[in-house]
Protein backbone atom coordinates (compact mmCIF):
# COMPACT_ATOMS: atom_id res chain seq x y z
CA UNK A 1 0.00 0.00 0.00
CA UNK A 2 2.72 2.20 0.89
CA UNK A 3 4.14 2.32 -2.18
CA UNK A 4 0.81 2.38 -4.52
CA UNK A 5 0.52 6.11 -2.17
CA UNK A 6 4.45 6.63 -2.88
CA UNK A 7 5.65 10.61 -2.95
CA UNK A 8 6.41 9.79 -6.48
CA UNK A 9 2.85 8.37 -7.16
CA UNK A 10 1.34 11.39 -4.98
CA UNK A 11 3.04 13.96 -7.72
CA UNK A 12 1.39 12.49 -10.82
CA UNK A 13 -1.47 12.91 -9.11
CA UNK A 14 -0.85 16.34 -8.78
CA UNK A 15 0.44 16.71 -12.50
CA UNK A 16 -3.46 14.89 -13.50
CA UNK A 17 -4.71 16.75 -11.01
CA UNK A 18 -7.28 13.77 -9.51
CA UNK A 19 -6.63 10.72 -7.92
CA UNK A 20 -4.76 8.05 -9.59
CA UNK A 21 -6.56 5.26 -11.44
CA UNK A 22 -4.80 2.99 -9.67
CA UNK A 23 -5.24 4.79 -6.02
CA UNK A 24 -9.20 4.63 -7.41
CA UNK A 25 -8.97 1.21 -7.80
CA UNK A 26 -7.32 0.27 -4.11
CA UNK A 27 -9.94 2.79 -2.56
CA UNK A 28 -13.00 0.61 -4.02
CA UNK A 29 -10.76 -2.85 -2.99
CA UNK A 30 -10.91 -1.14 0.45
CA UNK A 31 -14.45 0.50 0.75
CA UNK A 32 -13.42 3.24 1.77
CA UNK A 33 -16.18 5.39 -0.14
CA UNK A 34 -18.40 3.07 2.05
CA UNK A 35 -16.48 3.90 5.46
CA UNK A 36 -20.29 4.92 6.49
CA UNK A 37 -22.00 2.23 4.23
CA UNK A 38 -24.12 -0.54 5.44
CA UNK A 39 -22.80 -3.92 4.84
CA UNK A 40 -25.77 -4.73 3.09
CA UNK A 41 -25.05 -2.42 0.69
CA UNK A 42 -21.00 -3.47 0.38
CA UNK A 43 -19.91 -1.32 2.91
CA UNK A 44 -17.61 -0.96 5.93
CA UNK A 45 -20.53 0.21 8.46
CA UNK A 46 -17.97 1.43 10.43
CA UNK A 47 -18.11 3.70 13.90
CA UNK A 48 -16.66 7.28 13.60
CA UNK A 49 -13.89 6.62 15.68
CA UNK A 50 -11.95 3.53 13.23
CA UNK A 51 -13.03 5.87 10.43
CA UNK A 52 -11.08 8.72 11.69
CA UNK A 53 -8.21 6.59 11.75
CA UNK A 54 -8.29 4.86 8.05
CA UNK A 55 -8.79 9.30 7.04
CA UNK A 56 -5.77 10.25 9.24
CA UNK A 57 -3.52 7.74 7.79
CA UNK A 58 -4.57 8.49 4.38
CA UNK A 59 -4.24 11.71 4.81
CA UNK A 60 -0.93 11.10 6.38
CA UNK A 61 0.31 9.30 3.32
CA UNK A 62 -0.88 12.49 0.87
CA UNK A 63 -3.57 15.06 1.34
CA UNK A 64 -5.43 15.02 -1.82
CA UNK A 65 -5.73 11.30 -0.89
CA UNK A 66 -6.87 11.45 2.67
CA UNK A 67 -9.15 14.45 1.69
CA UNK A 68 -11.19 13.13 -1.09
CA UNK A 69 -11.85 9.82 0.73
CA UNK A 70 -12.81 11.35 3.64
CA UNK A 71 -15.40 13.98 2.02
CA UNK A 72 -16.83 11.48 -0.54
CA UNK A 73 -17.32 8.88 2.44
CA UNK A 74 -18.33 11.71 4.56
CA UNK A 75 -21.35 12.11 1.86
CA UNK A 76 -22.01 8.36 1.51
CA UNK A 77 -22.90 8.69 5.14
CA UNK A 78 -26.22 10.52 3.48
CA UNK A 79 -27.03 6.96 2.84
CA UNK A 80 -28.37 6.80 6.00
CA UNK A 81 -31.35 9.57 5.43
CA UNK A 82 -32.27 8.26 2.03
CA UNK A 83 -35.68 5.76 1.48
CA UNK A 84 -34.67 2.31 1.18
CA UNK A 85 -35.04 2.70 -3.04
CA UNK A 86 -33.17 5.27 -3.46
CA UNK A 87 -29.95 3.59 -1.52
CA UNK A 88 -30.27 0.35 -2.90
CA UNK A 89 -30.38 1.69 -6.24
CA UNK A 90 -27.13 3.87 -5.50
CA UNK A 91 -25.23 1.89 -3.22
CA UNK A 92 -25.24 -1.32 -4.67
CA UNK A 93 -22.75 -0.26 -7.02
CA UNK A 94 -18.76 -1.33 -5.75
CA UNK A 95 -17.53 1.99 -7.27
CA UNK A 96 -20.29 4.12 -6.21
CA UNK A 97 -18.88 8.05 -4.88
CA UNK A 98 -20.87 10.77 -3.97
CA UNK A 99 -19.47 14.34 -4.28
CA UNK A 100 -21.15 17.02 -2.70
CA UNK A 101 -21.02 20.63 -1.61
CA UNK A 102 -22.09 22.51 1.65
CA UNK A 103 -22.71 25.23 -0.36
CA UNK A 104 -26.55 26.09 -0.74
CA UNK A 105 -26.65 26.99 -4.48
CA UNK A 106 -29.47 26.20 -6.21
CA UNK A 107 -33.47 26.24 -6.52
CA UNK A 108 -35.66 23.01 -6.26
CA UNK A 109 -39.19 24.60 -8.02
CA UNK A 110 -41.40 21.49 -6.82
CA UNK A 111 -43.07 20.40 -9.90
CA UNK A 112 -45.64 17.03 -10.27
CA UNK A 113 -43.84 13.89 -8.97
CA UNK A 114 -40.60 15.87 -8.13
CA UNK A 115 -38.97 18.89 -8.29
CA UNK A 116 -37.03 21.14 -11.12
CA UNK A 117 -33.57 22.22 -10.20
CA UNK A 118 -31.17 25.10 -11.30
CA UNK A 119 -27.85 26.29 -9.81
CA UNK A 120 -24.36 25.86 -9.53
CA UNK A 121 -22.24 24.40 -6.29
CA UNK A 122 -18.48 24.72 -5.43
CA UNK A 123 -16.21 22.48 -3.93
CA UNK A 124 -17.07 19.30 -4.84
CA UNK A 125 -14.43 17.11 -3.70
CA UNK A 126 -13.67 13.75 -5.54
CA UNK A 127 -15.93 15.93 -8.88
CA UNK A 128 -13.24 13.81 -11.46
CA UNK A 129 -14.51 10.60 -10.43
CA UNK A 130 -17.84 10.87 -8.85
CA UNK A 131 -21.15 8.78 -10.16
CA UNK A 132 -23.37 11.38 -8.00
CA UNK A 133 -23.28 14.45 -6.48
CA UNK A 134 -25.06 15.96 -3.48
CA UNK A 135 -26.17 19.47 -3.60
CA UNK A 136 -28.37 21.79 -1.27
CA UNK A 137 -31.57 23.69 -2.62
CA UNK A 138 -34.07 26.36 -1.63
CA UNK A 139 -37.16 24.94 -2.18
CA UNK A 140 -39.78 26.75 -4.26
CA UNK A 141 -43.40 26.69 -5.33
CA UNK A 142 -44.54 28.13 -8.08
CA UNK A 143 -41.68 30.56 -8.34
CA UNK A 144 -41.61 31.76 -4.79
CA UNK A 145 -39.55 30.35 -1.90
CA UNK A 146 -41.41 27.91 0.85
CA UNK A 147 -39.79 29.64 4.40
CA UNK A 148 -40.24 28.05 7.59
CA UNK A 149 -42.61 29.23 10.71
CA UNK A 150 -39.61 31.33 11.13
CA UNK A 151 -39.15 33.08 8.18
CA UNK A 152 -35.81 30.86 7.03
CA UNK A 153 -35.97 29.50 3.88
CA UNK A 154 -36.42 25.83 3.67
CA UNK A 155 -33.52 23.89 2.55
CA UNK A 156 -33.33 20.03 1.23
CA UNK A 157 -30.39 17.83 -0.32
CA UNK A 158 -30.64 15.92 -3.42
CA UNK A 159 -28.73 13.11 -4.95
CA UNK A 160 -27.98 13.99 -8.77
CA UNK A 161 -26.34 11.66 -11.15
CA UNK A 162 -22.86 12.93 -12.94
CA UNK A 163 -24.81 12.99 -16.38
CA UNK A 164 -27.30 14.85 -15.35
CA UNK A 165 -24.61 17.89 -14.17
CA UNK A 166 -21.55 19.73 -15.60
CA UNK A 167 -18.54 19.82 -14.14
CA UNK A 168 -16.83 23.21 -13.88
CA UNK A 169 -13.33 23.25 -13.67
CA UNK A 170 -12.43 25.61 -11.21
CA UNK A 171 -10.31 24.21 -8.95
CA UNK A 172 -6.99 26.26 -9.04
CA UNK A 173 -6.08 26.29 -5.48
CA UNK A 174 -2.02 26.55 -4.78
CA UNK A 175 -3.13 22.87 -3.24
CA UNK A 176 -4.76 19.49 -2.75
CA UNK A 177 -4.58 19.70 -6.34
CA UNK A 178 -5.42 15.75 -6.94
CA UNK A 179 -8.72 16.06 -5.44
CA UNK A 180 -10.26 18.10 -8.10
CA UNK A 181 -12.88 20.11 -5.90
CA UNK A 182 -14.22 21.38 -9.17
CA UNK A 183 -17.83 23.49 -8.77
CA UNK A 184 -20.47 21.47 -10.91
CA UNK A 185 -23.93 23.05 -12.42
CA UNK A 186 -26.80 22.02 -13.10
CA UNK A 187 -30.24 23.92 -15.49
CA UNK A 188 -33.48 22.87 -15.64
CA UNK A 189 -33.28 19.57 -14.33
CA UNK A 190 -36.24 17.67 -13.23
CA UNK A 191 -35.38 14.54 -10.74
CA UNK A 192 -38.06 12.97 -8.88
CA UNK A 193 -39.66 13.50 -5.07
CA UNK A 194 -37.61 10.00 -4.02
CA UNK A 195 -34.15 12.26 -4.77
CA UNK A 196 -34.35 14.85 -1.81
CA UNK A 197 -33.12 13.94 1.56
CA UNK A 198 -32.49 15.74 4.62
CA UNK A 199 -29.94 15.66 6.94
CA UNK A 200 -31.76 16.20 10.43
CA UNK A 201 -32.21 13.58 13.19
CA UNK A 202 -35.73 12.82 12.84
CA UNK A 203 -35.23 11.76 9.56
CA UNK A 204 -32.74 8.74 9.43
CA UNK A 205 -33.92 6.23 8.03
CA UNK A 206 -31.29 3.37 9.89
CA UNK A 207 -30.88 2.15 12.53
CA UNK A 208 -27.47 2.42 13.24
CA UNK A 209 -26.14 4.93 15.75
CA UNK A 210 -23.57 6.99 13.44
CA UNK A 211 -26.30 7.92 11.16
CA UNK A 212 -27.74 9.94 14.67
CA UNK A 213 -24.09 11.46 15.02
CA UNK A 214 -24.78 15.71 14.72
CA UNK A 215 -23.56 16.25 11.66
CA UNK A 216 -21.57 19.54 12.84
CA UNK A 217 -19.59 17.89 14.67
CA UNK A 218 -19.05 14.90 12.52
CA UNK A 219 -17.85 17.23 10.25
CA UNK A 220 -15.55 18.86 12.21
CA UNK A 221 -14.03 15.41 13.21
CA UNK A 222 -13.05 14.53 9.80
CA UNK A 223 -11.35 17.43 8.96
CA UNK A 224 -9.78 17.41 11.54
CA UNK A 225 -7.92 13.91 11.22
CA UNK A 226 -6.84 15.25 7.73
CA UNK A 227 -5.25 18.43 9.31
CA UNK A 228 -3.43 16.18 11.72
CA UNK A 229 -2.52 13.54 9.15
CA UNK A 230 -1.21 16.19 6.75
CA UNK A 231 0.73 17.89 9.55
CA UNK A 232 2.76 14.73 11.13
CA UNK A 233 3.27 13.97 7.30
CA UNK A 234 4.86 17.83 6.82
CA UNK A 235 6.62 17.60 10.66
CA UNK A 236 8.37 14.21 9.45
CA UNK A 237 9.92 15.68 6.17
CA UNK A 238 11.08 19.29 7.83
CA UNK A 239 12.53 17.23 10.21
CA UNK A 240 14.31 15.10 7.20
CA UNK A 241 15.18 17.81 5.63
CA UNK A 242 16.93 19.68 8.51
CA UNK A 243 19.16 16.94 9.22
CA UNK A 244 20.00 16.57 5.24
CA UNK A 245 20.81 19.96 5.31
CA UNK A 246 23.40 19.03 8.48
CA UNK A 247 24.92 16.80 6.33
CA UNK A 248 26.04 19.57 3.67
CA UNK A 249 26.83 21.99 5.98
CA UNK A 250 26.70 21.12 9.58
CA UNK A 251 25.25 23.03 11.95
CA UNK A 252 26.93 24.00 15.19
CA UNK A 253 25.81 22.06 18.27
CA UNK A 254 23.86 24.71 19.86
CA UNK A 255 21.36 25.02 17.34
CA UNK A 256 21.28 21.36 16.51
CA UNK A 257 19.91 21.25 20.41
CA UNK A 258 17.85 24.18 19.88
CA UNK A 259 15.95 22.51 16.46
CA UNK A 260 15.61 19.29 18.68
CA UNK A 261 13.93 20.78 21.96
CA UNK A 262 11.78 22.44 19.27
CA UNK A 263 11.04 19.41 17.48
CA UNK A 264 10.52 17.29 20.76
CA UNK A 265 8.13 19.69 22.44
CA UNK A 266 5.66 20.19 19.09
CA UNK A 267 5.76 16.14 18.78
CA UNK A 268 4.55 15.88 22.18
CA UNK A 269 2.41 18.21 22.05
CA UNK A 270 0.96 16.36 19.11
CA UNK A 271 0.75 13.36 20.20
CA UNK A 272 -1.62 14.70 23.15
CA UNK A 273 -4.17 16.59 21.28
CA UNK A 274 -4.49 13.45 18.80
CA UNK A 275 -4.64 11.29 22.29
CA UNK A 276 -7.77 13.96 23.85
CA UNK A 277 -9.35 14.16 20.21
CA UNK A 278 -9.84 10.35 20.20
CA UNK A 279 -10.87 10.04 23.89
CA UNK A 280 -13.78 13.22 22.65
CA UNK A 281 -14.69 11.15 20.10
CA UNK A 282 -14.97 7.72 21.80
CA UNK A 283 -16.70 9.73 25.19
CA UNK A 284 -19.28 11.01 22.20
CA UNK A 285 -19.81 7.78 20.54
CA UNK A 286 -20.11 6.08 23.49
CA UNK A 287 -23.45 8.43 24.98
CA UNK A 288 -24.80 8.17 21.36
CA UNK A 289 -25.04 4.28 21.84
CA UNK A 290 -25.69 3.66 25.53
CA UNK A 291 -28.22 6.25 24.87
CA UNK A 292 -29.14 7.05 22.03
CA UNK A 293 -27.71 10.89 21.58
CA UNK A 294 -24.43 12.93 22.97
CA UNK A 295 -24.55 15.47 25.67
CA UNK A 296 -24.39 18.85 24.98
CA UNK A 297 -20.53 18.86 27.47
CA UNK A 298 -19.60 15.99 25.11
CA UNK A 299 -20.33 17.95 21.68
CA UNK A 300 -18.80 20.88 22.84
CA UNK A 301 -15.55 19.30 24.20
CA UNK A 302 -15.19 17.49 20.71
CA UNK A 303 -15.97 20.54 19.38
CA UNK A 304 -13.01 22.72 20.80
CA UNK A 305 -10.80 19.96 20.93
CA UNK A 306 -11.23 19.60 16.75
CA UNK A 307 -10.48 23.74 16.96
CA UNK A 308 -7.55 23.81 19.18
CA UNK A 309 -5.66 20.63 17.54
CA UNK A 310 -6.54 22.36 13.83
CA UNK A 311 -4.91 25.76 15.88
CA UNK A 312 -1.91 24.02 17.08
CA UNK A 313 -1.32 22.45 13.63
CA UNK A 314 -0.77 25.90 11.98
CA UNK A 315 0.87 27.25 15.32
CA UNK A 316 3.45 24.12 15.10
CA UNK A 317 4.08 24.24 10.93
CA UNK A 318 5.00 27.60 11.08
CA UNK A 319 7.47 27.70 13.62
CA UNK A 320 9.19 24.15 12.26
CA UNK A 321 8.90 25.48 8.76
CA UNK A 322 12.03 27.56 8.74
CA UNK A 323 14.01 24.80 9.81
CA UNK A 324 13.76 22.75 6.34
CA UNK A 325 15.81 25.15 4.46
CA UNK A 326 14.80 26.42 1.04
CA UNK A 327 14.31 23.06 0.07
CA UNK A 328 10.94 23.58 1.39
CA UNK A 329 10.21 26.32 -1.39
CA UNK A 330 10.77 24.39 -4.51
CA UNK A 331 7.38 23.62 -5.77
CA UNK A 332 8.87 20.48 -7.19
CA UNK A 333 9.17 18.97 -3.59
CA UNK A 334 7.51 16.45 -1.88
CA UNK A 335 8.08 18.63 1.20
CA UNK A 336 6.74 21.77 -0.81
CA UNK A 337 3.47 19.72 -2.18
CA UNK A 338 2.57 19.00 1.43
CA UNK A 339 3.09 22.79 2.80
CA UNK A 340 1.07 23.93 -0.08
CA UNK A 341 -1.52 21.24 0.98
CA UNK A 342 -1.57 21.89 4.55
CA UNK A 343 -2.22 25.76 3.94
CA UNK A 344 -4.70 24.79 1.45
CA UNK A 345 -7.05 22.54 3.59
CA UNK A 346 -6.50 24.20 6.66
CA UNK A 347 -8.32 27.35 5.11
CA UNK A 348 -12.05 25.20 5.71
CA UNK A 349 -13.91 28.11 7.37
CA UNK A 350 -15.54 25.18 9.85
CA UNK A 351 -12.28 24.99 11.54
CA UNK A 352 -10.92 29.23 11.22
CA UNK A 353 -12.20 30.10 14.87
CA UNK A 354 -11.14 28.04 18.24
CA UNK A 355 -14.64 28.77 19.48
Amino acid sequence: MENIFSAGKAKKAENLGALLPEWLEEIYAQKWFKLFVPQDLGGLELGLAEALKIEERLAKMDGSLGWTVTLCAGAGWFVGFMEEQLRNEVFENPKVCLAGSGFVGGKAELVPNGYEITGEWTYASGATHATHFTANCEIYEKGKPIVSVNGAPIVKAFLLKRAEVEILDSWKYMGMVATGSHAFSAKGLKVPRARCFEIVPDQVKLENPIYRFPFLQFAEATLSTNILGITQHLHSLIDESFWYRHELKPFNQKQIEFFEEKAKKTAEQLDLFRSEFYSSVDQAESELSKSGFISESSLESLSRVCRTMTQFCRESNALLYPFAGLHAADPNSELNRVWRDFYTVSQHSLLTFPF
